[in-house]
């Protein structure tokens, strides 16, 4: 289906689904960005640390050069030693640049662990497929964006560098320490500008990827019907189901006719059967109702159990429309109720010959 078709904004069925086959909107553009620039504030912050620990280490260990014990027993430990005294220097500037890697993955896309795009697949191994991918839209836009940021970076650095070259010009006078620590500054300086703008570079090729990640999960107004048809299920099927479900209530209800004190009927086209409990209820109950063959199924099944059938007219439509199955009947309806379930109970006190 071609993409001008293609107007509805995705289902959040659709979204989690290419989310769960790892189809997000990430920019290893802004990860890169990220990257540079907290590894040149951390050369920033921790630099003259790390410089001053290597000097140390290098002069203790000219110092002891003479000392040393050259053996295979004594070697390893002189290798674990430099290891751990470099690794106690470089840890917090490398702890610092892989926080920052995390982080500005969970910002892009959240927590998401799939192995879904690591699945070998046989079209990347077609060589249309490839030539296709090659001279694609996107290709082209990423290499103009490589193009755009070659030259971006190339004239901020050379402005920068332009901007200090008085000092550039002062480096021959300095001392060899002061000349490092100048040519370290002027450094930091010019990469701390370049990240800056590669870091806004790559935050406009995250809003371009969005844009384009959002453009190719929208869907047609068939597949939209599609997915609702496969979310709800086949109407012929839901109609099955609702009938079984129908069907299954029903048969609930009529087995608790049986239960009834009392079935009140129109007297013809409805019914409605009701149990009064004055231990366990504080009103009476509607156990079943029904209209035309339900309503007469239902007298059928009272006058099988011997059930008081009662023609109320408007107390029968007044349960049957106000009142549903398992609900107790409201106050306005106690008055009348209760003069029929009076009447009843007499009934039977007569009918068992205690009255």
């Amino acid at each position: 289906m071609a993409d001008v078709d293609k107007t509805e904004k995705p289902t959040p069925r659709r979204r989690r689904k290419a989310r769960e086959e790892g189809s997000v909107a990430r920019s290893m553009e802004l990860n890169s960005a990220v990257l540079l620039l907290t590894g040149t504030i951390a050369l920033f912050l921790f630099g003259a640390g790390i410089a001053a620990g290597l000097g140390d280490l290098c002069r203790s260990l000219f110092k002891a050069a003479g000392e040393f014990s050259i053996s295979t027993s004594a070697l390893p430990l002189y290798l674990w030693k430099g290891v751990s005294l470099l690794m106690a220097l470089l840890l917090p500037f490398f702890a610092l640049i892989m926080a920052a890697g995390i982080l500005a993955n969970l910002a892009q896309v959240g927590f998401l662990w799939t192995g879904k795009p690591l699945m070998p697949r046989l079209s990347r191994l077609s060589p249309m497929k490839g030539l296709q991918r090659f001279f694609s839209p996107r290709s082209l836009v990423e290499l103009a964006k490589s193009v755009l940021k070659l030259c971006v970076v190339g004239l901020v650095v050379y402005l920068a560098i332009r901007a200090e070259v008085h000092r550039i010009l002062e480096l021959s006078a300095l001392s060899p320490s002061a000349l490092l620590r100048e040519i370290g500054s002027l450094a930091g300086l010019v990469s701390l500008k370049a990240a800056i703008v590669i870091l806004i570079i790559a935050l406009l090729d995250y809003a371009y990827t969005r844009y384009e990640h959002e453009k190719s999960l929208k869907m047609s107004k068939q597949e939209v019907k599609e997915e609702a048809r496969q979310s709800e299920g086949d109407p012929q099927i839901r109609a099955k189901i609702r009938g079984l479900q129908m069907r299954a209530a029903l048969r609930r209800m009529m087995r608790k006719v049986p239960q009834a004190d009392v079935v009140i009927t129109n007297p013809i086209h409805l019914a409605v059967a009701l149990k009064y409990d004055g231990k366990k209820q504080r009103a009476p109950v509607v156990l079943a109702k029904g209209a035309r063959l339900l309503a007469e199924r239902i007298k059928e099944i009272a006058r099988e159990h011997d059930i008081p059938i009662v023609e109320n007219p408007p107390l029968a439509q007044a349960l049957y429309y106000t009142v549903e199955i398992g609900q107790e009947i409201p106050i306005e309806l106690y008055r009348a109720v209760a003069e029929i379930l009076a009447f009843v109970y007499r009934l039977k006190r007569k009918y068992f010959g205690l009255a």
